[in-house]
Formats: structure tokens, C-alpha cells, sequence
């Protein structure tokens, strides 16, 4: 029976996230038993056959999923190939029998925690827009941060694009006359959001450093090394996530219902 949406397919599978799995299906170039496929259609992946660019995905009916926490480091790119031949992160988990993806991106000039899997449900509740799972990191800026600094950081300032971030947890670890390091926990996950913070304060960053995602911490591990989570770590963070979830279901339920009062039942604003 064909009950199963072929970009789900493709995201469980490790193949890429959801919505690339939709610019691949409109770019023509998935098919389904040799044919074209269009976004939204269905397959049974126990009977069809699925292919992207010509390549069969071999689907077992059993699947093994992973979960893996990796250091890492600077100069390797988070993608799994790179045609200007870069140094990417999949070489650091060759060694796992499956084709896993990283959960979210850090730039090739940050290093720390990155999570990776194959399970495509695992990735997209993790890296739901919501501001719901925390991520800390170890900061170096150039020059000292004055206290002002530190105060704009933590109240949310507004980026190059006019975004606004939310409030954020800023602590000083090391005042140096010539440096700052800072502790830095945010719940978004804008491009390169931490340096681009810094430098809206007018701070550049030398050394960046993601510590901590949620209730996970990255610990001993060393750079370039990777280990799988904890049961116990899997069952956090899907937790914390869920948590987040939950919350920014409530709050739209809650704003739908203000909306509904104000405007009352015919859709029209109400007379004061």
C-alpha cells in the first residue's frame, strides 16, 4: 500500500532533509518504478523502487538507526560532499555503517558538538524552528567586551538582515585586556548567528567553540573523534525538543484565541 510520502522516504533514509528532498522531486530527478514523481506522492518502500539521479535506494524493511555525537573540528565543512574538494564531516564517520547527516551546521571556521544520524524524524524534531533546544558555546572575541557588550548580547540585538534575536545567556569566563572569552547559550539557529551577534556589538570573533546542545555536553571527546549517544542522552534531547514543540503549539493556540475575541465572531473588530 502505498501510504508513505517519498520525501519522508528519502529523509529517513540519510539521503537529505525534507525540504531538499522536495527541490530534488522538482528538479525531476527522483523516480518511482522508472518514473517521474511530483511532490506530495506516495510508495509503498517495500514493493517500489526509488531512484535518485539514476541511482536505485536500496530501502531495508528493518532499518538501524544511529546517532552519533562528533567533535568537530575547524576547517572541515558540515555537508556530506564538497565539489571544491573541502574537507567535509562525513569523512570523520566513515567508519559507521550508514550514510548519516548532521542534525543543524556549524561553519567551517567553528568547531565542537555536532550530532548526526539517520533518522530523518530524529533530525527534523531537533532542528524545528521553534526556539526550543539550547546550544552553548565557548566564545573569543577581539577586542576586550565592555560590560555594554555584554549586556546588548544578552537582551537580543539585530543582525545585518534585520533579524532580531531572542535574549541570550552571556557570561564572562576570561577578561583579558587584549581578549574576552564568553559563554554564549541561544535557542535559534540563524546562519552563523553567534559571529554575526558579535559583530552587530561591534566584536569579532576568533575562536568559536559549540559545547553543549540541550542536555548533551561534548565532554572529553577529542577533535575529529566521534562516539554514539547514550540511551539516556537520545531520550534528553528528545525530550527537550518535544518540550519546545509543545510550547510553541500552546502559544499559537493561545494567540488564535486572543485573535478570535478581538475580532469576535464574524470577523470583525469588536467596539470598545
Amino acid at each position: 500500500m502505498r501510504d508513505t510520502r517519498i520525501q519522508k522516504v528519502l529523509s529517513e533514509q540519510g539521503v537529505c532533509s525534507r525540504r531538499a528532498a522536495e527541490q530534488l522531486i522538482q528538479q525531476g530527478r527522483v523516480r518511482l518504478n522508472g518514473r517521474p514523481v511530483q511532490v506530495g506522492d506516495k510508495m509503498d518502500p517495500r514493493t517500489d523502487l526509488l531512484s535518485v539521479d539514476g541511482k536505485n535506494l536500496y530501502i531495508p524493511h528493518e532499518k538501524q538507526y544511529y546517532y552519533e555525537m562528533l567533535y568537530k573540528p575547524r576547517g572541515y565543512i558540515t555537508t556530506m560532499s564538497d565539489e571544491r574538494g573541502r574537507k567535509t564531516v562525513a569523512e570523520l564517520v566513515a567508519d559507521v555503517p550508514a550514510r548519516l547527516f548532521p542534525v543543524g551546521r556549524l561553519d567551517k571556521d567553528s568547531e565542537g558538538l555536532l550530532l548526526m544520524t539517520n533518522d530523518g524524524a530524529f533530525a527534523n524534531l531537533m532542528m524545528h524552528p521553534s526556539h526550543g533546544v539550547s546550544k552553548r558555546y565557548r566564545v573569543t572575541v577581539h577586542p576586550r567586551a565592555s560590560e555594554d557588550q555584554v549586556v546588548r548580547l544578552s537582551q537580543g540585538v539585530t543582525l545585518d538582515d534585520g533579524f532580531e534575536t531572542a535574549p541570550a545567556l552571556v557570561q564572562v569566563v576570561v577578561d583579558e585586556p587584549e581578549r574576552t572569552v564568553l559563554e554564549m547559550t541561544i535557542r535559534e539557529g540563524k546562519n552563523r548567528q553567534i559571529r554575526r551577534m558579535c559583530e552587530a556589538v561591534g566584536l569579532t570573533v576568533v575562536r568559536l567553540k559549540r559545547s553543549a546542545e540541550g542536555p548533551v555536553k561534548l565532554g572529553m571527546l577529542a577533535p575529529g573523534k566521534h562516539r554514539p549517544l547514550t540511551k539516556a542522552e537520545l531520550a534528553a534531547l528528545r525530550a527537550s525538543a518535544s518540550k519546545a514543540v509543545r510550547q510553541e503549539n500552546t502559544q499559537a493556540a493561545q494567540q488564535r484565541a486572543k485573535q478570535k475575541q478581538r475580532t469576535g465572531p464574524l470577523g470583525q473588530n469588536r467596539r470598545r
